[in-house]
């Protein structure tokens, strides 16, 4: 049975994201929160808040040991992009991106 959270329109590149997100594919849960808390990225902190949402939908659903659970799914998707303009010299203007994220996270259970 697989166990599912979403995080949308978080203000972080998805390229920077995804640094963490490969790390964390296919490991157990336990082992992912662990290695999460003491990560330097500046991504690991929305990634672990969203394995650990994860893991409480799994446990309220009820029925499944949460110790036997793994992440099977990580992916991060591009959000909207707001548009900045920083003004510069000759009454030029540049454009100023930042990106979001939108980040899903899929837990099972090992058998």
């Amino acid at each position: 049975m697989e166990f599912r959270a979403k995080q949308r329109f978080l203000r972080m590149s998805p390229r920077k994201v995804r640094l963490v997100a490969r790390d964390i594919s296919g490991r157990p849960v336990q082992d992912v929160l662990d290695s999460l808390r003491l990560m330097q990225q500046a991504a690991a902190r929305p990634i672990y808040k969203l394995v650990h949402s994860a893991v409480s939908n799994a446990d309220q659903k009820g029925g499944i040991n949460v110790d036997s659970l793994y992440v099977k799914q990580i992916f991060v998707d591009q959000g909207p992009t707001l548009r900045r303009y920083l003004p510069r010299a000759r009454g030029r203007a540049d454009r100023i991106l930042k990106r979001t994220s939108h980040i899903t996270v899929v837990l099972d259970e090992r058998s």
